[in-house]
C-alpha cells in the first residue's frame, strides 16, 4: 500500500523565465515567462505555426532552449532535459507520439503497460510472479482509462476497437490514457481543442482539468484556451505586418508573471535581438547539434536512447 501510494503521480512545478528556442528560420518562440504550481493546467494558446508545439516540447525536455532557463519539477532545463523526460508523458502530439491506427485500443494499452515494466520497473517488479506481473499491469491500465474518461464498452468493438475507427474525442481519450500508464508529474497535450464540436471541446477541457485537479501538472496546446487556465498566448510571427512579432504571455493567472515577453523582429535571417519565425522541431534539432563540437550533442537530442524512444511512441 505504501509502495504504491509512492508511485502516484504529484505534479511537478514549471517555472519559465526568458526561455526561448530559435531554428535555422528565426525564433520559433522568445521571452516566455511563468509560473505554474503542482497539479495546474497550462493552456497554450495561439494560432498555428507560433511555435505552441516547440514551447510544448521544449518545456517537456524533447527540445533544447536556447535562451532563459526553465525548471520542470526542479529539474533546470536545459541542463536536465532527460531527467524532466522521465518524469513527463506525451499525450497526442502529430509527428512525434500518434497512435497507430491498425492497432485496437487493446494493443495500445497492452503494449504501453509492458513497455512501462520493461524500461521503468524496478527490479522488485521482475521478480514478481508472472500471474502478479499481469495483474500489476492490468490495475495500471484501468487506472489510466478511469482518469482519461475512456469508457471501452461503449466503443464498437469494445477493446478490439480499431483506431481508426475512434472519433477523435475518444481518440484523444486513449492518448492521455497511454500517457497516464506511466504516472507523470507532467503530462504535455498537443492540438487539444483540434476539430472537436463545441461539446466535444467541452469535454476534453473537463478530461485535461480532472487530471490537472488528480495532482497532474497538465500543459496543453490549444487554439483558445478555457477561461480557468492559465493562458499562455503566442503571436504569429507574421500575423502583425509590417512589423511581425513573436511573443508569448502568461495570462488570467494569480501565478503569471509581470509579462512573457517582447515581440521579435520575424526576420527569417535572424537579424536583431528579436528575430522571430517559427521553425518546426526536425530542423531546430539539426541546428543546435551543427551548434557544438562532436562528442557534446547528448542533451540535444529529443529522445536519448532506445528505451525513451520506445517509452514515449510505443515503437522501436
Amino acid at each position: 500500500m505504501g509502495a504504491e501510494a509512492e508511485e502516484r503521480p504529484h505534479g511537478a512545478a514549471v517555472v519559465v523565465d526568458g526561455f526561448g528556442l530559435k531554428g535555422p528560420r528565426g525564433w520559433a518562440f522568445r521571452e516566455v515567462s511563468f509560473r505554474a504550481g503542482p497539479g495546474t493546467l497550462v493552456a497554450i494558446e495561439g494560432p498555428s505555426g507560433s511555435g505552441r508545439t516547440c514551447l510544448l516540447l521544449a518545456l517537456t525536455g524533447r527540445m533544447k532552449a536556447k535562451e532563459g532557463t526553465a525548471e520542470v519539477g526542479g529539474l533546470p532545463l536545459p541542463k536536465k532535459m532527460a531527467a524532466v523526460r522521465r518524469i513527463s508523458a506525451l499525450g497526442h502530439v502529430p509527428g512525434v507520439s500518434e497512435l497507430d491506427p491498425a492497432f485496437t485500443v487493446a494493443e495500445h494499452l497492452g503494449e504501453r503497460a509492458m513497455l512501462q515494466r520493461r524500461f521503468d520497473g524496478s527490479v522488485r517488479t521482475f521478480l514478481r510472479r508472472p500471474s502478479e506481473r499481469r495483474a500489476a499491469a492490468r490495475a495500471r491500465i484501468d487506472e489510466a482509462v478511469a482518469a482519461a474518461g475512456l469508457d471501452l464498452d461503449a466503443l464498437p468493438k469494445g477493446e478490439r476497437t480499431s483506431v481508426r475507427d475512434l472519433e477523435r474525442l475518444e481518440a484523444l481519450r486513449l492518448s492521455i490514457a497511454l500517457a497516464l500508464i506511466g504516472r507523470p508529474r507532467l503530462l504535455a497535450v498537443d492540438d487539444a481543442d483540434l476539430k472537436l464540436s463545441d461539446a466535444d471541446r467541452a469535454e476534453a477541457w473537463a478530461l485535461l482539468r480532472s487530471v490537472a485537479d488528480s495532482g497532474t501538472t497538465v500543459v496543453a496546446v490549444c487554439s483558445e484556451a478555457p477561461e480557468d487556465a492559465l493562458r499562455i498566448t503566442t503571436l504569429d510571427a507574421n500575423a502583425n505586418a509590417p512589423a511581425p512579432a513573436t511573443e508569448a504571455r502568461a495570462e488570467d493567472s494569480e501565478d503569471a508573471e509581470d509579462g512573457a515577453g517582447a515581440p521579435g523582429d520575424g526576420d527569417k535571417a535572424g537579424r536583431g535581438d528579436k528575430a522571430g519565425s517559427a521553425g518546426t522541431a526536425g530542423s531546430t534539432d539539426k541546428a543546435d547539434e551543427a551548434d557544438k563540437p562532436a562528442g557534446d550533442l547528448t542533451e540535444d537530442t529529443t529522445e536519448e536512447g532506445a528505451a525513451d524512444a520506445l517509452a514515449e511512441t510505443g515503437r522501436a
